[in-house]
């Protein structure tokens, strides 16, 4: 079932969330990325930036041995993984980071903090994270190359944070661009993830496209309860119901609607299948999860 709606020029806007927009900086590229895009969207809620760089315990305990070794990206050389000259090279990464943050939010207007942190990346996050905030990430920052697996800290966030999650990718230009939200039957899971893609459809200017998946007995009060709320939001937007099958098929799905970013809820029953982490590798293109 296919259900389209009107945008319409006088209808309220949802108020932006409240919360401040957390940034995680490492010095890769793709963090660089995703700092400009954690800065247009504290621009666009005139939110608060808390940028985090965190000092990896592990890492530097692992420097303590002896056997200790580091390969180099580009030589493929392995050196002595020495604490020393992992120390300096952390304390130059994180004034890097100070200034990157910076440069990028003072270019906006924005309030911004830098948080220097020693421990575990995911635990720092989820100890200085509220419900209200939204964290980002760049996906081959902190998961390795992009378009592998994703990494222990991406998968503790997307399951434990207490606000929405933002893995950010460099999306590939596509001729059709909408915002995607890929829903469970139930809507009570599903109000907060709507919510997002309603605003990022409003801040990115582009079409919605709400997936459900669902069962054939399942009734059709959900997606028109969906589409009663978009209206009322001014979005344009349609509503496609979708069997519950595999991963794989959610995938397709995404393709055949364009999408340009993806918006789904943790506590959709795709990740309770294996092909959850097959279905956020594969998509290049920045996938927020909510709780």
């Amino acid at each position: 079932m296919v259900v389209t709606t009107t945008a319409t020029t006088d209808k309220p806007k949802a108020p932006m969330p409240a919360g401040r927009v957390l940034i995680l900086l490492d010095g890769s590229r793709l963090s660089l990325a995703a700092l400009e895009a954690a800065g247009e969207i504290a621009s666009a809620r005139h939110a608060d930036v808390l940028g985090i760089f965190v000092e990896e315990t592990n890492l530097l305990r692992a420097a303590g041995y002896g056997f200790a070794r580091e390969v180099g990206g580009s030589s493929g050389l392995a050196r002595p993984l020495e604490a020393a000259a992992l120390e300096g090279r952390l304390q130059v990464l994180a004034e890097q980071a100070r200034r990157s943050l910076q440069q990028t939010m003072a270019r906006r207007g924005l309030v911004q903090t830098l948080k220097l942190c020693r421990g575990r990346v995911a635990e720092e996050v989820l100890n200085l994270m509220q419900p209200e905030d939204l964290v980002v990430l760049g996906r081959g920052g902190w998961s390795g190359i992009p378009g592998t697996r994703l990494g222990s800290t991406a998968r503790v966030l997307l399951r434990q944070a207490p606000g929405d999650v933002l893995l950010w990718a460099e999306p590939r230009p596509r001729r059709q661009n909408r915002v995607v939200v890929l829903l469970n039957h139930d809507q009570g899971a599903n109000h907060r993830a709507v919510r997002v893609g309603a605003e990022l459809a409003r801040r990115s200017n582009q079409p919605l496209s709400v997936l459900i998946r669902t069962n054939p007995e399942d009734d059709q009060s959900v997606a028109e309860d969906i589409l009663t709320y978009l209206q009322r939001e001014g979005i344009a937007a349609r509503v496609k119901r979708i069997p519950m099958a595999s991963a794989g098929a959610a995938v397709r799905a995404l393709q055949e609607e364009g999408a340009t970013q993806l918006v789904v809820s943790r506590t959709s029953n795709l990740f309770t299948d294996q092909g959850a982490e097959a279905l956020l590798s594969e998509l290049s293109l920045p996938i927020t999860v909510t709780p």
